[in-house]
C-alpha cells in the first residue's frame, strides 16, 4: 500500500491528506435539517449528517487528493451509529480510489494489539470464514508500550501489504512533557524514530517502508533531524494550517526527490466555508469551498518543494 500511496502522490502532484474529522457544528444547517427530519435529533440523525457531509467533501475533492484520514473519535462520540458512519466513509473513499489512513492511535500489547490490527487492517476469523472489519489501508499507532504493541501490526501489515504510521513527535503544545525528555543525551522522540526505522526495515516497499511515522508540522527543526534518522520512512505531518504549521516549515520533512511526507489538513479543508477566505461560497456550497482550499493547499506546499 505504501507503493500505491507514493504513486498517487506523484500522479496527482499532491503530497496532502484530507482529515475527515467532522464535528457536528461543521455540518451545514441544510444537511443537519434533512438528517434530523429523517431520524430526529438522535445519534442516528447526527451520524447521518456527518456521513452526508463527508460524502459531499469526498465527491468534490477525490480527483485532487491521494488520501483521506478519518479520525475515529469524531465518529465514536455518536456511538454505534457513528461507527457505522465511519465504516461507510471508509468504504466510500475506497470506492473513489482514495487511500484511507485510519487515525485510530491504537496502542496495546499481545492479543489486544493483534485484535486492533486485525479489526482495522486485517481479517478476523469467524468459523471457517474470514472478514475485513473496518478495512483501512493504514492505521496510526501509539508506540508507548514498545515492540509488544507494534509487532502484531507488523504481522498484519506484512500479510495484507498495508501500513502504519507510528507517533514519534506530535504537534500538540504539551508533547514535549514526555517526547522531549532526554535519555543518555538523546530526546525520546529520536529514540522512537530510530526504532521506527528499525521496524521499517522488516516491511519495505519499493522505496519506502510500510512503517511510517507521525511528526507534527509545528516542530520543523525536529523534523529535519528525524528525516535523517528515518530516510525510508514516510512522514505523516499534522499541524498544518489550523495548528500553526506553514508550508515553509514543511520542507525539511521531504526528501530531495520531493517525496517522503504527506501533510494533513482537517478543519482547514472540511470547514473551509467558515473561513473568511472562502466565505463567498456560503454554507450551501461548502464542498466547493473545500475543493478550493485543497487546490490552495497543494499550491502552497508545492511552492516550497
Amino acid at each position: 500500500m505504501i507503493n500505491k500511496l507514493v504513486e498517487e502522490i506523484k500522479k496527482k502532484n499532491a503530497p496532502i491528506v484530507v482529515g475527515l474529522d467532522p464535528m457536528l457544528n461543521y455540518v451545514p444547517q441544510q444537511i443537519q435539517k434533512a438528517a434530523f427530519e429523517e431520524y430526529g435529533e438522535t445519534l442516528e440523525g447526527a451520524a447521518e449528517a456527518i456521513w452526508q457531509f463527508n460524502k459531499g467533501i469526498v465527491d468534490a475533492t477525490y480527483d485532487l487528493i491521494p488520501a483521506v484520514k478519518p479520525q475515529i473519535a469524531m465518529y465514536e462520540q455518536f456511538g454505534l451509529p457513528g461507527m457505522a458512519a465511519f465504516k461507510k466513509t471508509v468504504d466510500y473513499c475506497k470506492e473513489k480510489g482514495l487511500i484511507v489512513i485510519g487515525d485510530v492511535k491504537r496502542g496495546d500489547i499481545g492479543s489486544t494489539s493483534a485484535a486492533y490490527a486485525v479489526g482495522h487492517l486485517g481479517k478476523v476469523q469467524v468459523g471457517s470464514k474470514s472478514y475485513y472489519g473496518f478495512d483501512e489501508d493504514f492505521a496510526t499507532v501509539n508506540p508507548y508500550l514498545g515492540s509488544d504493541g507494534i509487532n502484531p501490526f507488523l504481522d498484519v501489515c506484512k500479510e495484507e501489504k498495508k501500513g502504519i504510521f507510528v507517533l514519534v513527535k506530535t504537534s500538540n503544545p504539551s508533547s514535549g512533557e514526555f517526547q522531549d525528555q532526554k535519555i543518555d543525551g538523546k530526546p525520546l522522540y529520536e529514540l522512537v524514530g530510530e526504532k521506527v526505522a528499525q521496524w521499517g526495515e522488516e516491511c519495505m516497499g519499493d522505496t519506502y517502508s510500510y512503517v511510517g511515522c507521525v511528526v507534527g508540522a509545528t516542530y520543523p527543526e525536529m523534523g529535519k533531524v528525524l528525516r535523517k534518522i528515518m530516510p525510508k520512512t514516510y512522514i505523516l505531518v499534522p499541524g498544518y494550517g489550523a495548528q500553526g504549521g506553514t508550508a515553509k516549515d514543511l520542507a525539511p520533512y521531504f526528501n530531495s526527490d520531493g517525496l517522503g511526507a504527506i501533510v494533513n489538513s482537517s478543519r482547514g479543508i472540511i470547514a473551509a466555508y467558515k473561513k473568511d477566505t472562502y466565505a463567498k461560497y456560503g454554507e450551501a456550497n461548502y464542498a466547493d469551498a473545500s475543493r478550493q482550499a485543497v487546490v490552495d493547499m497543494i499550491e502552497d506546499i508545492n511552492s516550497v518543494l
